[in-house]
């Protein structure tokens, strides 16, 4: 067995991970999490929230997981979120072509459209790793699952593919509670789903999966970070897109030189590589197997600028992305306001001065007619312009008399004469924005995996998970040396005290001492707690250490504060 097949041994049966569905034959690309699994996996979000809303100041919202069709249609992900799909013209089995193509030969399939990728499998005889059959055309396939909300033919929706179309259209709300005050950072932690073609790498690769994101909302010429002091000489390991393209490997770097070499684009994406990598490390992550890779051009996200991901290596499946950190400028919020017709925009204060503006406003005795009851929709729009749109719209007016609008999916042609525009001079204090935002992006399940990879320890007499104190499921096991004499009944008694002060303990009496032991260290336990005939007499007890297998004594009084102070390390 390989480090993948001995983890997932030891999760299933000590209940970290399941197959879902098991006992009607399971389905790929679902996982359960077992209570310990459940545990651990609560701990690592608990770490996240720390960093991000106790320590950032970042507040959390809840959306639901059902998105109306308008939203992902708005968002991009109706027309961008696919994958290439080939079906088995033989067993009818569906396969990611590209994937198929890797598998089989040493090809970049980055690049290659639907039909070139088509041509590669014809090329090469790639078949059907199932049946062996021939494959058909490739196609676009969509991720989304559809849904439908209410009765009949209902209104068309999807799972959501992402959790943070949720906090965008909720952007108005967000920034009167945040008073209209940038910088300012909004978390949603959550479930999110994606209809994976042929999800083969376990709980890598799953169709529901917990997201945890940050949508860092900046002005857009303002991206330098306030805490970047703080982090500016933290030596961190990228893999930028120039040295991909070159065939070259790794720079470590602080990054201050990364950001004013232009290797990392600005001071707050920066900030935010640092705090993924506490982040991964505090958890226990292995610390030299972390690494920070940007986006070639060709496989950034429609949304975005500049991409860096966190990368966490594991034996079987090599470098995998489970943090994203995205500059998504305005793209999410521009795409909401012209398909809602709402206004996104935020005022912010700048010092007064006399500027060139315009007022655009439509001509009703012209437009009433043409668009009717989409006038107000129009009007909306044109009063949530920028003095930056305005120049842009009267440019495009000037050189080709009209412009084109798309609102709710609705492309509208506006002429010279559908609009008066007015030339003024103005006083103002401040000016109408359409925020940036930075999204670091984590991705739970895949992080969960690898720090089981990373704590998984052998040793000659036994196998345990060397997970830190601060996230171990269980922190304390109390065992009696014997049963009799009065000492489980004290066991007991620790392991209540121990959970009234939060520290969640469990009581084991089964077995020889040394066995239980192993049990505990094979879960992660990190302190085993034995009451034995000392204890007795001096109400004292042996507090053995997983790691070292180091015992010492300590009084039952001071075992909560002795086990806080070790926890918290």
């Amino acid at each position: 067995m390989d480090i993948y097949d001995k983890v997932m041994d030891l999760a299933k049966r000590r209940g970290y991970l399941w197959s879902s569905f098991e006992i009607y034959g399971g389905i790929a690309g679902f996982v359960d999490y077992g209570p310990l699994g459940c545990l651990l996996k609560n701990n690592i979000i608990n770490k996240f929230r720390n960093i991000y809303i106790v320590k950032e100041g970042f507040y959390e919202i809840e959306s639901p997981t059902v998105t109306p069709y308008d939203v992902l249609k708005a968002s991009g992900h109706v027309d961008n979120f696919t994958d290439p799909i080939v079906e088995c013209k033989n067993c009818l089995e569906s396969f990611r072509a590209d994937h198929i193509i890797e598998e089989n030969v040493d090809i970049n399939t980055e690049e290659l459209s639907l039909k070139e990728l088509e041509e590669v499998i014809k090329k090469y005889n790639i078949r059907c790793p199932k049946c062996g059959g021939e494959f058909g055309e490739v196609k676009k396939f969509n991720l989304m699952f559809i849904t439908k909300i209410g009765p009949g033919k209902g209104r068309e929706g999807f799972l959501r593919p992402e959790t943070a179309q949720g906090i965008f259209i909720q952007f108005k709300r967000l920034a009167q509670f945040f008073r209209n005050k940038l910088p300012f950072g909004v978390v949603q932690i959550g479930k999110s789903y994606r209809n994976e073609i042929s999800p083969r790498q376990g709980v890598i690769r799953l169709r529901e999966f917990t997201q945890a994101e940050i949508e860092y909302f900046v002005h857009p010429k303002k991206k330098e970070h306030k805490k970047f002091d703080l982090v500016k000489d933290e030596i961190v390991p990228l893999l930028p897109a120039e040295n991909q393209i070159k065939g070259e490997g790794i720079i470590n770097i602080s990054l201050e030189e990364a950001v004013n070499k232009g290797i990392v684009r600005h001071q707050t994406i920066a900030y935010f590589i640092a705090q993924t990598k506490k982040f991964l490390e505090d958890i226990g992550i292995d610390k030299n197997k972390i690494r920070f890779r940007q986006h070639l051009p060709n496989e950034m996200a429609h949304y975005a600028i500049d991409c860096w991901d966190a990368e966490i290596y594991t034996e079987r499946f090599g470098w995998i992305e489970c943090v994203g950190i995205a500059d998504r400028t305005d793209y999410d919020l521009k795409s909401h306001m012209a398909h809602s017709g709402e206004d996104l925009s935020v005022f912010v204060e700048t010092e007064e001065r006399e500027v060139e503006d315009y007022e655009i406003n439509l001509n009703y005795k012209v437009v009433g007619k043409i668009f009717k009851k989409d006038t107000k929709l129009i009007e909306s729009y044109l009063k949530g312009l920028s003095l930056e749109d305005k120049e842009k719209i009267v440019k495009e007016l000037n050189e080709k008399g009209f412009i084109e609008i798309c609102l709710k999916d609705k492309t509208f042609k506006l002429e010279k004469d559908h609009l008066n525009i007015k030339k003024v001079k103005k006083i103002i204090k401040g000016e109408k924005i359409i925020p940036h935002v930075i999204e670091p992006s984590y991705g739970i399940d895949r992080i969960f995996y690898c720090l089981l990879e990373h704590s998984y320890r052998e040793e000659e007499d036994r196998v345990y998970l060397d997970l830190k104190p601060s996230v171990a499921p269980i922190k304390a096991y109390v065992l009696p040396l014997v049963n009799k004499e009065g000492m489980p009944e004290i066991a007991k008694e620790i392991r209540d005290m121990l959970r009234e002060n939060n520290i969640i303990a469990e009581y084991d009496d089964s077995g020889a001492i040394g066995r239980r032991y192993l049990r505990a260290d094979e879960i992660g336990v990190p302190f085993c707690i034995t009451v034995d005939g000392q204890t007795l007499k001096d109400r004292t007890v042996t507090v053995r250490e997983r790691n070292t297998r180091k015992q010492e004594r300590v009084k039952i009084d001071e075992l909560v504060n002795y086990l806080k102070a070790k926890i918290s390390l």
